[in-house]
């Protein structure tokens, strides 16, 4: 479902927003992070459009499939924690060096925040590199809360998250909106009672984002913004 320019949605008083894909490009980082793990198995690097099929369910998942690109399953079990203890290292002396913020999403943000609406990030990332990221670019002080993958027993598309923020902000599901780039956003919003957008510029597991159940499909939270009605 795509918005018409006359398609709103009413009574909405928070908006939960995604990090990777939805506000930040951070392919790059993730690629520089792998590639450098991958050199210290004697693996071969992997290309950008490789690492953003992967990109979306946590470190872990990610790991995971990463080894699995050259190696058996059981020598990729077999290196599995220190995979991702490496990854984790060169992740976080290259978090934010090699992304951008998405066109739209400060104009977004300053909307949302004129127009009197709580917000709150939530993703899967884990929760120290998703505050770094979102302080290296400008966006931290934009939200009440940011949880991260590690935050909870459960992340996306579990919907524990998104009905955890609804409680700090005291409301019922139905007058909260998640915007993400992928099923995982709109499974766990949708699982949770809130409503949902989608963005077509992310990382939604290498699927077309037309196939993403949700409420419309915006070109840029700046959009998202001007599709509510408070």
């Amino acid at each position: 479902m795509t918005l018409t320019n006359s398609t709103q949605l009413t009574n909405i008083r928070g908006v939960i927003i995604d990090l990777d894909g939805t506000m930040v490009h951070t392919a790059p980082d993730f690629q520089a992070a792998i590639n450098l793990m991958r050199e210290e198995f004697n693996l071969a690097p992997l290309s950008i459009e490789t690492v953003i099929e992967f990109v979306g369910k946590g470190s872990e998942h990610l790991i995971q499939n990463i080894l699995h690109v050259g190696l058996d399953e059981q020598t990729a079990k077999k290196h599995f924690d220190l995979a991702l203890e490496r990854y984790q290292h060169h992740y976080f002396t290259v978090n934010g060096k090699h992304s951008h913020v998405y066109d739209g999403v400060v104009e977004g943000l300053n909307k949302m925040r004129e127009m009197g609406l709580r917000l709150a990030c939530v993703t899967n990332k884990p929760h120290r590199f998703a505050v770094t990221l979102l302080e290296k670019t400008g966006l931290h002080d934009y939200f009440e809360v940011i949880y991260g993958g590690d935050s909870f027993s459960r992340k996306k598309p579990d919907p524990l998250p998104m009905l955890t923020v609804c409680s700090d902000f005291s409301l019922n599901p139905a007058q909260v909106l998640a915007i993400g780039d992928s099923s995982n956003d709109a499974q766990a919003a949708r699982a949770a009672g809130c409503k949902v957008f989608a963005v077509p510029y992310g990382y939604n597991h290498g699927q077309p984002v037309q196939s993403i159940d949700s409420d419309g499909i915006v070109d840029s939270l700046f959009i998202a913004a001007n599709r509510l009605a408070v």
